[in-house]
């Protein structure tokens, strides 16, 4: 059985007092919670309170993205080995909104994720359609595309940590929800391209999430498809009492 991952990512929201406060009141809630893996992905500015915040607790705590040089001149952007140093755990890479606003590709997505990886970081690496994808019918072509560019050049043994988020760009932070079947549909697709480029062993133990407006009120039934091992929460995650009702589905 592959274990859960309930994702919190809180894009660009709190600062450290509101992470304290995140904290104060979600800890108690969730402790004891073992059935699931938690993690918390907060801004930047928001690490360090975090850490100290879930130190000891169980919860992990994750970033947004990463750059895939180890230092250099890269105004703005933070490193593996900085956030290593911090104490992070996981990343998003290749989120639909860094490619929608920020320019990411399929190829940046592979440089980010060979680099998390080898830095022992667990990698939530975004994949997902547009809305004129799926209408169109092209969401499998999609999803295939983006994971063997994704993959490209990473072995088995190597990407032993890394766990899938897919997205349907079309449900994220508008309310829409792709129903728990269509969601099993794409995570089959995935796994089925995830057999082809690191073995069926591989596939079988890779967790894929699903991110797209979830919430308190659908976790249960998109947690209950087999094929569904988590989920990447947006805005649902901010509020300490909603994200507990998704880890507790």
């Amino acid at each position: 059985m592959r274990k859960k991952l309930l994702a919190a990512n809180w894009k660009m929201h709190k600062t450290p007092e509101e992470t304290l406060a995140f904290f104060r009141e979600f800890l108690p809630l969730v402790a004891g919670h073992s059935r699931d893996e938690i993690v918390v992905c907060p801004p930047y500015t928001d690490v360090h309170a975090a850490i100290q915040s879930a130190e000891g607790s169980g919860v992990a705590i994750g970033v947004q993205n990463v750059h895939w040089k180890a230092d250099g001149a890269y105004t703005g952007e933070i490193s593996a080995p900085m956030l290593v140093s911090l104490g992070v755990t996981h990343v998003i890479v290749g989120h639909s909104e860094r490619r929608q606003y920020f320019g990411e590709t399929d190829d940046t997505v592979n440089l980010r994720l060979k680099t998390a990886l080898e830095a022992g970081l667990t990698p939530i690496c975004c994949v997902g359609e547009v809305l004129e994808e799926r209408e169109a019918g092209l969401c499998d072509d999609v999803l295939r595309r983006q994971c063997v560019r994704a993959f490209h050049a990473i072995s088995a043994k190597k990407a032993a940590k890394l766990v899938v988020a897919y997205e349907p760009v079309w449900a994220i932070g508008t309310g829409k929800t792709a129903t728990p079947e269509v969601a099993a549909e794409a995570h089959a697709v995935i796994r089925s391209e995830a057999a082809e480029v690191f073995g069926p062993e591989f596939a079988v133990n890779l967790r894929i999430l699903y991110g797209g407006s979830v919430k308190p009120d659908n976790a249960s039934s998109l947690m209950a498809q087999p094929e569904i091992d988590g989920a990447l929460v947006g805005g649902a995650s901010l509020d300490p009492k909603s994200f507990t009702a998704i880890v507790k589905y």
